[in-house]
């Protein structure tokens, strides 16, 4: 493994339809991606309207909930993201307490 993969992050988006929240959170998460990830991440957006049975498999109780699946330990946040420092600081995708 490179530094490179270790430094990959996979973030999952839950969002319910295209509701005001749910596109402001999208939108929010593209934002912080581009000005603060530096292309290390992998974003998944899953539409649980598309697919409910994921939010009981999955821990989704809110919605939109933003989760970082890798580095482990995994993350939540939830609603609409706008919130950049509180994102950053929550989800540790700056690198906060990490060598």
């Amino acid at each position: 493994m490179t530094d490179s993969d270790s430094n990959r992050r996979k973030l999952v988006l839950y969002v319910a339809g295209q509701t005001p929240k749910s596109l402001a959170a999208i939108a929010n998460l593209k934002r912080i991606c581009a000005e603060h990830l530096d292309a290390q991440y992998i974003v998944e957006v899953v539409d649980l309207k598309q697919n409910p049975i994921l939010a009981r498999k999955h821990g989704i109780v809110a919605i939109p909930t933003l989760v970082r699946q890798l580095p482990i330990p995994i993350r939540k946040i939830i609603g609409d993201l706008s919130d950049t420092q509180k994102v950053l600081v929550h989800l540790d995708v700056n690198g906060v307490g990490h060598e």
